[in-house]
């Protein structure tokens, strides 16, 4: 075996959050583990779970997994507001300066879906002048303008983009989990070194994949959704009209929290659905069972211009499950969608006509995806990811 290395890990979700960036990173973490040349050490700073204010999940402070450190930050309570999500981050960078102020590593890994985890990874690889690996899983510039009000995003694009103009500068590898970003950085950032490991099935959704094909018996078939209900998602404006248009035929279980709950719970008051049930998240072994209790797997991204280039990792836990999928997205999604998964309908987002529509198209089926499975299996997108990171690390040496 080579030296041995050093490896930050700063990921602001790790488990037992719920959070796709928790899960990825939790599996990036142990294959680094398992890679890294005898003696070395992976450190991870971390959050106490906070991906939810319904949620709570003990987890301590500090623990190890054989070579793997964790250290997990105390935020201060939030309730997904901007306001809220901004004092939290600020906590946590604060405490990862401190903790790092007298360490020595070899390479800082940073997954960022909000742009300053890059600009934080990006300090820390500074001040110790060693090489860092950018996982980005958003591009928070391009997306911000769609969210923001435009007098807000006139003042704070300027330097907003020179921030990420500084971080992916700074960074010695990029890492986009959604091959619709490509085109941003490549015209952004020329010359850019650019990798393309995207969100994977995990081990559990993997067993959870049907053996062979089976009908969908239930006489009112259960739509899920189950994730977060913020504005990106956009459920407060497509899931009141839709479930009342389908009052009688569907069921709708929509599961999580966020920053538009309340306003989705006022939007389906206001419809008069009674068709839709509304529960907080729950752990990830028993949204597993949730899944496979449902008939048919929801999905929507707001109408925004910036969400045509993103990937939802929850595309990949669908497709693994082999139930029928029922997705408002567009763009690249749309189009990996129906490149990839059998038995899916997809309409555009917010589009409440076109999703009634749409769903005619599905077949009231359990299958296997096999060839999907096989691909896009968590394990082998991780291993070839981490190895790349460890080669990154060389670069110092």
């Amino acid at each position: 075996m080579g030296a041995t290395l050093r490896i930050l890990c700063l990921c602001f979700y790790f488990e037992p959050d719920l959070s796709a960036g928790s899960f990825k990173n939790s599996a990036l973490v142990r294959e680094l583990g398992r890679q890294v040349p005898e003696g070395s050490q992976v450190e991870v700073i971390t959050t106490l779970p906070n991906r939810y204010a319904s949620f709570a999940v003990d987890a301590p402070l500090e623990e190890h997994w054989g070579n793997i450190r964790i250290r997990r930050v105390a935020l201060p309570g939030h309730q997904s507001g901007m306001v809220d999500q901004s004092r939290s981050f600020a906590t946590y960078a604060r405490v990862v300066m401190k903790m790092t102020r007298s360490e020595d590593y070899d390479l800082v890994y940073s997954s960022s879906s909000r742009l300053m985890m890059s600009v934080l990874g990006g300090l820390v690889s500074w001040r110790k002048k060693i090489p860092f690996y950018l996982d980005i899983r958003d591009i928070f510039v391009d997306t911000i303008k769609d969210v923001l009000p435009a007098k807000i995003t006139f003042l704070a694009m300027p330097v907003l983009s020179r921030l990420e103009k500084w971080a992916v500068r700074r960074a010695s590898r990029v890492n986009v989990v959604s091959g619709g970003f490509v085109s941003y950085f490549e015209h952004h950032f020329p010359g850019i070194e650019l990798s393309g490991f995207t969100n994977g099935i995990d081990e559990e959704f993997l067993e959870a994949a049907p053996a062979e094909a089976a009908p969908i018996t239930r006489e009112v078939p259960e739509v899920l959704y189950a994730g977060n209900m913020g504005e990106g998602q956009g459920l407060h404006h497509i899931i009141p009209p839709l479930a009342k248009a389908f009052e009688g035929k569907l069921t709708f279980r929509l599961i999580g929290g966020g920053g538009r709950l309340q306003q989705l719970k006022d939007n389906l008051e206001a419809a008069g659905c009674n068709n839709v049930i509304l529960q907080e998240p729950v752990p990830r072994q028993e949204l597993i069972k949730v899944y496979a209790d449902a008939d048919i797997l929801f999905l929507h991204l707001n109408d925004y211009e910036a969400f045509k280039k993103v990937l939802p990792s929850k595309i990949f836990e669908y497709g693994a499950l082999g139930k029928p999928v029922w997705a408002g997205v567009g763009g690249f999604s749309a189009s990996f969608i129906r490149e990839h998964l059998s038995n899916s309908a997809v309409f555009p987002p917010c589009n409440v006509d076109e999703a009634v529509k749409s769903f005619d198209s599905l077949e009231m089926k359990m299958e296997p995806r096999i060839e999907f499975t096989d691909r896009f299996a968590r394990s082998r997108i991780i291993k070839n990811m981490a190895s790349e990171i460890i080669a990154t690390s060389a670069q110092n040496r």
